[in-house]
C-alpha cells in the first residue's frame, strides 16, 4: 500500500523551529521528486520547497527561502522539512508529496502522484 504519513507539526512560538517528518511505505522516495506544500486558512495550497531525485536539487519560495531546508533520509525512506525562524504567517497545513515524474522541481499540483495527510503547524505567541 502506497502512504506517506506526516508528523512533527504543533504549536510553536515565533523564532521557534520545528521538524516535519514524511515516513513512505509502499515505494522508494529516493525514486521519486518530492515536495513540500501548506495551505493557510483561506488561501489557495502552494509549494514551498522541492528536493529532485536526478541531481538532489532543491528549490523554496521566497517566503520561507533561508528559514526552511527540505532533505531525504534514504536508510528510512524518509523526507524532513526543517523549519527555523518560524513566523505567525507560517500556520497552514502542511503537506508532502511525492512525484514519479522526474526533472525540475514544479508545484503544480497535478504532477503529485502520493500525498500525505497533511499536519498543522500553529505559529502563536
Amino acid at each position: 500500500q502506497v502512504q506517506l504519513v506526516e508528523s512533527g507539526g504543533g504549536l510553536v512560538q515565533p523564532g521557534g523551529s520545528l521538524n516535519l517528518s514524511c515516513a513512505a511505505s509502499g515505494f522508494t522516495l529516493y525514486y521519486n521528486n518530492i515536495g513540500w506544500f501548506r495551505q493557510a486558512p483561506g488561501k489557495e495550497r502552494e509549494g514551498i520547497s522541492c528536493l529532485t531525485s536526478s541531481d538532489s536539487s532543491t528549490r523554496y519560495a521566497d517566503s520561507v527561502k533561508g528559514r526552511f531546508t527540505i532533505s531525504r533520509d534514504d536508510a528510512k525512506n524518509t523526507a524532513y522539512l526543517q523549519m527555523n525562524s518560524l513566523k505567525p504567517e507560517d500556520t497552514a497545513v502542511y503537506y508532502c508529496a511525492a512525484s514519479i515524474y522526474l526533472g525540475a522541481c514544479n508545484w503544480k499540483i497535478s504532477k503529485y502522484d502520493y500525498w500525505g495527510q497533511g499536519t498543522q503547524v500553529t505559529v502563536s505567541s
